[in-house]
């Protein structure tokens, strides 16, 4: 549209007066219309202008919350699955680290570990050998509880190496076992302590007791999970009474005599 220089008078009629807006003569006309519509036009194109950054700014804002509420949601939920899956281990871990992010970091690490290995059942007849291998050991309790100690700990090594389990680190033993049986774990990092200790002559006959009965609950998760033929997934220990290895002796003995 062309801008008009023309003023139309209260009266009625239109008069030229190119001094519009600068002196008297325009004090008794007003603009046409047609010379206001530019006028307008941009007043309301800046006003439109603003409206729209505004706009794009409260937008920019909730996609921001919404993708922070995402990511808290997230990590909570993500949070929750580690804690179900390493159960105690979950909480040893973050109050050894003190911190939330270093202690899940850690666990998700050792999934990502343990992911890249394969754990095989043992058969049946392999299961059964070390089930005999370990009645003899308890057996050997009462008379040289140091060496029954150190035996169980060899013993869960051999188990582990053949069921496809690394174990040239004591530490990393303990944390592929976390994965898989977070609920005894901990007593296998407990009796291993005490079987490093023996060697120094730096237990006495309770503690070794207490670190053969920890060591028979790792040994029970392992062979319970590699007697159970065509399930896959993790098995859980079948509920038995707690007997210590003294207690299992003299009942064999009474069953001799």
């Amino acid at each position: 549209m062309m801008a008009h220089d023309c003023l139309i008078s209260p009266a009625g009629g239109y008069r030229r007066d190119a001094g519009y807006g600068s002196g008297s003569a325009g004090a008794d006309f007003v603009a046409c219309v047609d010379c206001e519509s530019p006028r307008a036009e941009a007043e309301g194109t800046l006003t439109g202008g603003k409206m729209d950054t505004v706009s794009v700014v409260i937008i920019v804002v909730l996609v921001v919350l919404a993708a922070a509420a995402a990511a808290i949601a997230y990590r909570r939920r993500r949070s929750n699955q580690l804690e179900q899956r390493f159960g105690p281990e979950y909480q040893r871990t973050l109050e050894e680290s003190g911190d939330r992010r270093a202690a899940e970091r850690d666990l998700k690490q050792r999934e990502k570990r343990r992911s890249s290995f394969d754990v095989q059942p043992l058969s049946g007849e392999t299961a059964a050998r070390y089930r005999a291998e370990w009645n003899t050991l308890q057996q050997r309790f009462v008379d040289e509880p140091g060496e029954a100690v150190a035996e169980a700990d060899r013993l869960v090594v051999r188990v582990m190496r053949e069921s496809g389990y690394p174990v040239d680190e004591f530490d990393r033993r303990a944390e592929d076992i976390s994965v898989d049986h977070p609920e005894v774990a901990q007593y296998y990092r407990e009796a291993h302590q005490v079987a490093v200790a023996q060697t120094k002559g730096e237990t006495d006959t309770e503690q070794l007791r207490q670190a053969v009965t920890a060591y028979r609950r790792l040994v029970d998760v392992l062979l319970v999970e590699h007697d159970t033929t065509g399930e896959e997934g993790r098995s859980e220990p079948t509920e038995t009474t707690e007997t210590t290895p003294t207690e299992t002796t003299r009942t064999e003995t009474r069953e001799q005599r």
